[in-house]
């Protein structure tokens, strides 16, 4: 697998926050039925298991379903979390923030690198120091017109939308300069994994697929 291109294929990354293990594994499935073949699996930053949730549910879904899905890592703010990230077969790590140091281990380990960035500095910043795509984020409360006005001048760094992305608005953020979108709770949340309500995440995968189907 190609990650990076994969990842620009396919656009749309669903993010799973603190959902995992078998649960985590059938809305991964029920994604690829919905159409989306891209998982970020979240650190939780304040879990002091942190270091085994997210790895184990890399692994088992990696293992279970190949390349039928790229699977990264997110909220990747320390180097043990990128190295755990690699160790698990994780194909990319993505972070809210920028910072150097994480960057920098993320490629050393060969993984592709999405760090966050909110102004026009540390967009420039993230990718010079060695970013495949930079995620823009929180990008709702940044909107189109701020999009807009930053893709004049930087208009040749890749560009994901992160933060507050939903069916109404993920055409506009692809339309404006995305290269591809991170959804979060739209799709995959906790409130529906202990349901087990699978049906609902296949669902919304779709109706995201949808929005952005003639972008």
């Amino acid at each position: 697998m190609n990650t990076l291109e994969f990842i620009k294929e396919h656009r749309l990354v669903s993010i799973s926050r603190q959902v995992y293990g078998e649960e985590l594994l059938e809305c991964a499935r029920r994604l690829i039925k919905g159409g989306i073949r891209c998982l970020e699996i979240t650190f939780d930053q304040a879990s002091s298991t942190n270091l085994k949730d997210t790895p184990s549910s890399i692994t088992m879904i990696k293992k279970e379903l190949g390349d039928e899905i790229c699977v990264g890592a997110g909220t990747v703010m320390t180097l043990d979390q990128a190295k755990a990230a690699k160790d698990a077969g994780a194909d990319f790590a993505l972070a809210p923030n920028t910072d150097v140091k994480v960057i920098h281990e993320i490629k050393r380990l060969d993984m592709v690198a999405v760090p966050g960035a909110f102004s026009p500095s540390e967009i420039a910043i993230a990718w010079n120091e060695g970013a495949d795509i930079v995620k823009i984020f929180p990008i709702a409360q940044l909107g189109v017109p701020y999009l807009k006005a930053v893709r004049g001048p930087i208009n040749h760094i890749p560009l994901m939308a992160v933060g507050g992305v939903s069916e109404e608005n993920v055409a506009d953020f692809m339309k404006n300069g995305c290269c591809s979108a991170g959804v979060g709770s739209n799709i995959i949340n906790r409130k529906r994994a202990q349901a087990r309500d699978f049906d609902a995440v296949e669902k919304a995968a779709a109706g995201f697929v949808k929005a952005i189907k003639n972008i």
